[in-house]
């Protein structure tokens, strides 16, 4: 069986570094090429708790990687390790039809999309976007 992508999430999380706006850009613009929609979450993992999606567009990313931190907006989550909080982000996942995710950030960002992963089976993809170097091979 064929799993089809039509849209895809991406967060940031954890503390700003540089290059999150690019990552976001280059995102955007590679689902936009391939047909599928770009939906941005703001607020890392506590806006994917509380359902703060926006479908991203060329515009929304045009003229954003010269810019430092996030056009997203970054924050920690301590709900999101929790079971409920969990459940609840993929609530909003299922709302919002989104059917893979990219996550920016660090190690801490990395350990929740593999515990969202595994418990929901959600397709995933890290992208490094550290500033405490604590992502192996990143510095």
């Amino acid at each position: 069986m064929e799993y089809k992508i039509n849209t895809v999430g991406v967060l940031t999380s954890g503390g700003d570094s540089p290059g999150m706006n690019a990552a976001i850009r280059a995102v955007v613009r590679t689902c936009i090429v391939n047909g599928i929609k770009a939906k941005g979450i703001y607020r890392g993992y506590q806006g994917l708790i509380d359902d703060e999606v926006k479908e991203l567009t060329s515009q929304d990313v045009s003229g954003i990687i010269q810019r430092g931190g996030t056009i997203l907006k970054s924050a920690r989550c301590m709900e999101f390790k929790t079971p409920e909080g969990r459940k609840k982000a993929f609530e909003t996942l299922q709302k919002e039809q989104i059917d893979a995710l990219v996550v920016i950030g660090g190690d801490g960002t990395f350990t929740g999309a593999r515990m969202l992963a595994q418990e929901y089976n959600v397709p995933v993809i890290g992208l490094p976007g550290t500033i405490d170097n604590d992502l192996w091979g990143t510095d």
